[in-house]
């Protein structure tokens, strides 16, 4: 195997991390409502587990509300108690078939420690791609050692992992700094 082949088996798997961290990080609610705060929420219905988006559709008409319309009104019970065992702190008022949550003004208080929500995600996420990074570093050092690399070339290769991690922390740097400015 080469060196170009270890550097791209490495490259998707740094991409579904940081695409997974930016899915993490929009659930991490701002000043204004996004159908991605609950979205993932778990609904237990019939016996059975689903999330709100396979339940409803959701949308928000004003910045502090989110609309979660079930397709069937019999799923209106569990979902209003899912929302409410949440943790969310939003208050949900059945208004015919529809849901309204209502989100409260953040305070400063809860702002910051959304901050270090954020900022704790943000590391997992950099902690994954440090795995990944290992992780083909050994593959490396095996292929060297066992004749199919060059030195030269596991040199070069630790450059390009290197390369790589530096590019993912700092999209993962502006991707916590613009949430951070929504936040604040």
């Amino acid at each position: 195997m080469s060196l170009k082949e270890f550097i791209d088996k490495v490259k998707p798997e740094f991409e579904k991390s940081f695409s997974f961290l930016g899915k993490e990080i929009d659930k991490i609610r701002t000043s204004r409502a996004t159908p991605s705060l609950v979205e993932d929420l778990q609904v237990t219905c019939f016996g059975s587990n689903f999330t709100l988006n396979q339940l409803a559709s959701i949308s928000c008409p004003e910045p502090n509300q989110i609309v979660v319309q079930p397709w069937d009104v019999s799923y209106l019970q569990p979902i209003e108690q899912a929302i409410g065992s949440s943790g969310l702190g939003m208050s949900a008022v059945v208004d015919k078939n529809v849901l309204r949550l209502s989100l409260p003004m953040l305070t400063e208080e809860y702002r910051k420690s959304l901050v270090k929500v954020l900022n704790q995600k943000a590391e997992d996420g950099r902690q994954t791609l440090r795995h990944w990074r290992e992780d083909c570093w050994n593959k490396i050092q095996k292929a060297q050692k066992e004749g199919a690399l060059s030195e030269d070339d596991k040199f070069r290769g630790k450059d390009e992992l290197q390369k790589l991690i530096d590019e993912y922390n700092k999209k993962i740097k502006d991707l916590v700094e613009r949430k951070e400015k929504d936040l604040m």
